[in-house]
């Protein structure tokens, strides 16, 4: 089994910098693409960043130029790096591994628990 702890979100005022952790833990050979997705009350869940096993990043457009993920493989933790933030980032904070157990298992799609990150203006 894998599991994905998450840590760094809180209250922040507009303009302020909040740095996003997730490690993962377990069971890992691998892991693929990694990924942030947030879900503010009465809006469907979107994707915010996420980067590749070769180290591509792709963002949603609403945070570029803003924010920043990068990863650390030795230590299969994801970082998410909130600057300007706004209040409409407001959200709840989760992170995506797609985990590849052992190399003869297939890759499984992996969740944290979510992290609150409240922007006051």
């Amino acid at each position: 089994q894998v599991q994905l702890v998450e840590s760094g979100g809180g209250l922040v005022q507009a303009g302020g910098t909040l740095r996003l952790s997730c490690a993962a833990s377990g069971s890992i050979f691998s892991i693929e693409n990694m990924g942030w997705y947030r879900h503010a009350p009465g809006k469907q869940r979107e994707m915010v960043a996420r980067i590749t096993s070769g180290v591509t990043a792709n963002y949603a457009d609403s945070v570029k130029g803003r924010f920043t993920i990068s990863r650390d493989n030795a230590k299969n933790t994801v970082y998410l790096q909130m600057n300007s933030l706004k209040p409409e980032d407001t959200a709840v904070y989760y992170c995506n591994d797609e985990v590849r157990p052992a190399r003869w298992l297939r890759i499984n799609d992996y969740w944290g628990q979510g992290t609150q990150v409240t922007v006051s203006s």
